[in-house]
């Protein structure tokens, strides 16, 4: 089922080492089927350096596994409600990165010091609230407080961040990480000065419509 998903989805996870998102088998990867609403994310507790496609678990929306010989990702009820809940949402990503992490423990949000905080999320990355891992508490304050930002910090907890495919969600795990580095550095430095509203919304327009190639 779904083989060129389950490579997508497989290839996503993989990029997660590859750019240093993950330690050992922490964080997951998962892909939403346009045409069938069916689900692939990763098997939990596999070791990345592991993994293949044929591996990847294919559930359908409410949760029950249609394919695949291993358990899926212990954070799988968290993507089936957002999934369930966003139907423009097509890839989600799961990690605990260092830096957007150490903001998330310290119950901070990333306020919009850089263009590039501009340019790819066009707001603050918001901070949801604290919620109890393992059933769909986590999905839930990701849907109450996401609102148009591709990506969330779950206080105590990690970074969650969505796109309308696999890739614009890895994509944007990075960008995450990426950015909240930078801001932790300017933060030692002293207090960086947020880019005002209208000028954020210009350059996320800007960078929405002509960036890349058309």
């Amino acid at each position: 089922m779904l083989a060129e998903l389950k490579r997508l989805v497989c290839e996503g996870n993989m990029l997660l080492p590859h750019n240093n998102l993950v330690t050992w088998t922490s964080g997951n990867v998962s892909g939403r089927d346009a045409e069938s609403g069916l689900v692939v994310i990763k098997p939990s507790g596999v070791p990345y350096d592991e993994l293949t496609p044929e591996k990847m678990v294919v559930l359908d929306p409410q949760g029950s596994i249609l394919e695949g010989a291993l358990q899926p990702s212990v954070d799988a009820p968290t993507h089936l409600y957002v999934y369930r809940h966003r139907a423009d949402v097509m890839g989600m990503v799961h990690t605990h990165s260092t830096f957007a992490t150490a903001f998330a423990a310290a119950g901070r949000s990333i306020p919009v010091y850089l263009t590039a905080i501009a340019d790819e999320f066009g707001q603050a990355i918001p901070l949801g609230a604290y919620a109890q891992i393992g059933e769909e508490e986590i999905g839930q304050e990701i849907i109450r407080s996401i609102g148009t930002s591709p990506a969330i910090l779950m206080k105590n907890h990690g970074v969650f961040t969505i796109g309308d495919s696999v890739m614009a969600a890895v994509k944007c795990a990075v960008m995450t990480e990426d950015v909240a580095r930078t801001v932790f550095y300017a933060l030692q430095l002293g207090q960086p000065k947020e880019i005002p509203p209208d000028e954020v919304a210009r350059g996320h327009r800007r960078y929405v419509d002509k960036y890349g190639q058309r």
